[in-house]
């Protein structure tokens, strides 16, 4: 598997992302999208909502950043939403004491020592209290990774949420907190949308939007970071018939990832431990990619029960119920989540994309994108700058941009400007030259395989359509 740090390279490179505030050295687990970086996070937006809601059982909402701090009291955030964290004395870095464990974990697979690396997890699955967490890495010998000591703080709880004011005075009752994800939005407008809508159960409400976590360890590029787009979907069912509805989104979701390009063997369901599922919910499974540092959760795929909205009507004071019309009884719906992380599996495309060959004898670096996420859709050349092939080119350029995003390069030679797309992920390029002077015929050459047909240049828009 390639080393992350070549994907690295070549996002900045080409234009997919940068390192936020770069030219005052950067700010640590933030992350700016370029041109290139940009288009992909739209396109894998836009099919996920094209999955998710171009549906008649789905409605979608755009939900506040700042909510009511009492949301947050009402969901468990602010009594629970916390890591466990430990401070190593001598280097005085920070860590996630679970994650500390997880890499020891790794450690000892890695040296085959599977009976040693079996029962740290058992424990592990175990932990609940910080000294559980401090005992373990006591118990285990386990090193600062950076100071090689193992001198070591007890282990505290630190709460993930930004608090923020609003308002002149900073204040406690100024308090509110940037949201550290969108799901609360959505059942606090359960019955907005409801009434509105009309929907009968089952139904879903989906959102893409900004979520913010004070991570004090950000780490693998774009995989961990303080501000993130979550896309979520929340699937409302009549208790009952949530186990059904649960084995159905963990399905679909699971086919979505393969029919833009991943893998079934880069892919695997890992269930949650009953005694690790979080406090709201009945079952719980991470859809998991093998990413060059090791497995990572995509997406989560969660049975949250009537637990949400049962907080929410006793924190406010409302009802919030479904009235069944055809059985004359009202009841809170149970909620199947769906929850993936735009930025994280833009980088799992990203990493799935990415691709050495070598072609004529020479090594290029190719993203090999579904024709779909990629942020060209056709790049398209003069062979000469003269002649009338420039002037032929941007014309059949405009055409193309009315419908596609189209990419128009006249700048060194044929080959490399080849390789240019190659690496951004372009699927097809097409050249005008001589003949296409003569017959209207243009070459189209295929990202994949290099392959070159000719066409005809008044039909490019409509053969595009057939594959992208």
């Amino acid at each position: 598997m390639v080393a992350l740090d070549k994907i690295v390279s070549l996002a900045k490179r080409r234009g997919f992302v940068f390192q936020s505030s770069d030219i005052y050295g950067g700010l640590n687990g933030c992350w700016d999208y370029g041109p290139l970086g940009v288009e992909l996070l739209r396109n894998v937006k836009e099919a996920w909502w094209r999955e998710m809601t171009y549906r008649d059982d789905i409605e979608g909402i755009d939900a506040s950043i700042l909510m009511h701090p009492r949301v947050w009291e009402a969901s468990g955030h602010i009594g629970s939403f916390a890591d466990p964290m430990i401070d190593n004395k001598t280097s005085k870095k920070r860590y996630r004491a679970d994650h500390l464990i997880e890499d020891e974990i790794d450690r000892l697979r890695n040296k085959e020592k599977e009976a040693e690396a079996d029962a740290l997890q058992e424990r592990l699955d175990k932990a609940v209290a910080p000294e559980d967490f401090y005992q373990i890495i006591v118990d285990s010998g386990i090193k600062d990774p950076a100071g090689g000591t193992n001198d070591w703080t007890e282990v505290r709880q630190f709460n993930l949420m930004f608090k923020t004011f609003i308002g002149p005075v900073e204040d406690s009752s100024a308090v509110v907190y940037l949201r550290p994800e969108t799901a609360q939005g959505i059942f606090v407008n359960f019955n907005n949308v409801n009434q509105s809508s009309r929907q009968k159960v089952p139904f879903g409400i989906a959102q893409i939007g900004k979520a913010f976590r004070n991570e004090i360890n950000t780490k693998n590029f774009l995989f961990r970071t303080r501000e993130f787009e979550q896309m979520e979907m929340q699937w409302f069912v009549k208790p009952g018939d949530d186990d059904k509805w649960y084995d159905y989104w963990l399905e679909k979701r699971q086919n979505w990832f393969q029919e833009f390009g991943i893998s079934p063997d880069k892919l695997r369901v890992k269930p949650h431990a009953e005694d690790k599922l979080a406090h709201y919910a009945k079952a719980a499974v991470d859809i998991e990619y093998l990413f060059p540092f090791g497995w990572g959760e995509v997406e989560g795929i969660h049975n949250r029960t009537d637990f949400d909205l049962r907080q929410h009507a006793e924190f406010s004071g409302k009802k919030i119920e479904y009235f069944d019309q055809g059985e004359n009884v009202r009841y809170t719906p149970y909620v199947i989540e769906t929850s993936i992380g735009a930025s994280r599996s833009t980088m799992m495309f990203l990493v799935n994309a990415y691709d050495e060959d070598e072609i004529g004898g020479e090594k290029r670096d190719v993203l090999r994108f579904h024709p779909k996420l990629a942020p060209y859709k056709v790049a398209i050349f003069p062979l000469i700058k003269k002649e009338g092939m420039p002037e032929f080119a941007q014309k059949l350029h405009q055409d193309v941009q009315k419908q596609y995003k189209s990419f128009y390069d006249e700048s060194g030679a044929i080959g490399r400007r080849y390789r240019r797309q190659d690496e951004a992920g372009t699927p097809y390029c097409v050249t005008i030259d001589g003949q296409t002077l003569e017959d209207g015929t243009v070459t189209v050459r295929d990202r994949d395989t290099t392959e070159q047909i000719r066409i005809q240049a008044e039909s490019l828009r409509g053969w595009l359509g057939e594959r992208v």
